[in-house]
């Protein structure tokens, strides 16, 4: 037994054999409450796992599901808004390049944003402080404590890693509810592989569009047509149902990523983070009953906005940048590629090594700031588009991807897994900075992740490549 659990195991029972002879009173809690009794199903090691999972999923389906709505009505509202916006712009007769920069560079991009991170941070947070409220989470951490111990890690990484499908930004700051700096850097460090809301999205599109049962069309293959129909129009994961091949593809990349926390745990705890584990002693609290004030102000004003701010303060100039490289011409000659276009030039042989292209890999990397504007990018690249793409229906993005770009299920799984194991989004990167301090922490937070998601599919494209 570690010295540090013989210590504390010591100081219990000190306690335990002096409480009778100094403490004088009438019991008012049976000797086994229905505390006990739940906390018996809640922390055994037949259901505490089960029934661990199955909130998760509970959680994940709210957070999905119910976020769906609010998602269309806020893109609604923020669509009539640009027209508004787009009318008042031509009437002060501002020049059109800074008009086109702003609404759908800009503009476009913050509203994406928005609209995609508000509503699932609003639903998630409020749950997950629920949970945490009713003191439920102290029992995933003693769930859990034993398999983070082994890796070297803290079982109160749980906890982070459960904030970290809300948001990894939001994951980060939880972070601090570990006490030793080593362990909380873990934590730090590996919050990423958790799919935040941000990433939901692009998983389920991809796994619906190529792992569901979805209906094979037909079309046009050249540029015109496609992009007239999609120009815009808006993504969204209901354009088609979700069948069970596509939610399992989706689970198991979850599961994928727990994993290679684990792992990536492992290691870091072996090599960068070096050290002896903390000890962990939990007294698990009692059932409380919900203070709903208490939950709506810690959940939306504490972590839902914070949060919110930081990525919009990203998205926005970013949206800028991306605007400016695909409207900017590497020359003055008529039908010179765009900068956007040229770069992905760049990038092709690596991404075909990696089972992609260099349109996607151009995807990614100017959508550091926000995930949500991956595949807009993507698509925007694709159809030589000056503004966001935005697309309506799994059909026209299927005429587009599989038709004309010539996407596979391999395309398709590469691109999650990148999505899934990447750097972290640029609010998140922020986060990370003002919670360490250092450059150095932040600059590893970015690469490590991009090391084990380029290897990730590059392994995954070989193996396919050897066996099929």
């Amino acid at each position: 037994m570690d010295f540090r659990e013989e210590i504390l195991r010591s100081a219990y029972e000190t306690a335990e054999r002096i409480a009778p002879s100094v403490v004088e009173g009438r019991a008012t809690v049976p000797l086994c409450s229905w505390h006990e009794r739940l906390d018996d199903i809640m922390t055994s090691a037949a259901l505490g796992f089960p029934i661990m999972l199955v909130l998760l999923a509970g959680i994940l389906w709210l957070t999905i599901r119910g976020a769906n709505y609010p998602s269309d009505v806020l893109a609604s509202g923020f669509s009539k808004l640009e027209t508004f916006l787009a009318a008042t712009l031509e009437h002060a007769r501002a020049p059109g390049w800074l008009g086109s920069m702003l609404l759908y560079g800009i503009y476009r991009t913050t509203a994406w944003v928005v609209s995609v991170m508000l509503p699932p941070m609003a639903i998630f947070f409020p749950i997950f402080t629920l949970l945490e409220n009713l003191g439920y989470l102290p029992r995933v951490a003693f769930n859990l404590d034993n398999l983070f111990k082994r890796v070297g890690a803290h079982g109160k990484q749980a906890l982070t890693m459960c904030m970290g499908f809300g948001c990894n930004a939001a994951g980060v700051v939880s972070c601090r509810v570990i006490d030793c700096y080593r362990e909380r850097l873990m934590a730090i460090l590996t919050n990423n592989f958790i799919p935040c809301n941000g990433r939901f999205p692009l998983l389920i599109i991809l796994a619906t569009l190529f792992f569901g049962e979805t209906t094979n069309v037909d079309g046009p293959t050249t540029n015109g047509p496609i992009r007239t129909a999609v120009v815009n129009a808006r993504i969204s994961p209901d354009g088609a149902s979700v069948h069970s091949p596509a939610v399992i593809t989706v689970a198991g990349l979850i599961i994928f990523g727990v994993l290679v926390t684990f792992f990536v745990s492992w290691f870091l705890a072996r090599t960068f983070l070096r050290g002896v584990p903390s000890g962990f002693a939990l007294e698990i609290p009692p059932y409380r009953l919900p203070q709903i004030g208490k939950i709506l102000v810690k959940s939306l004003l504490d972590r839902t906005l914070i949060v919110l701010v930081r990525a919009v303060t990203i998205a926005a100039p970013a949206g800028a940048v991306v605007w400016i490289l695909a409207n900017t011409a590497t020359s003055e000659a008529p039908g010179s590629p765009s900068l956007l276009s040229s770069a992905a030039a760049l990038l092709e042989p690596i991404g075909r090594v990696l089972g992609m292209d260099g349109f996607i890999l151009m995807g990614f990397l100017l959508g550091l700031p926000a995930n949500e504007i991956v595949l807009p990018i993507t698509l925007m690249g694709y159809l030589s588009a000056g503004t966001l793409i935005k697309v309506e229906g799994l059909q026209t993005l299927r005429l587009i991807l599989v038709k004309q770009q010539g996407w596979t299920w391999t395309t398709a799984l590469s691109v999650m897994l990148f999505s899934l194991l990447h750097y972290p989004c640029g609010t998140t990167l922020f986060t990370i900075w003002k919670e360490t301090g250092s450059v150095k922490w932040t600059v590893l937070a970015a690469v490590i992740p991009l090391a084990v998601a380029c290897t990730a599919c590059f392994t995954f494209n070989q193996i396919v490549k050897l066996f099929l």
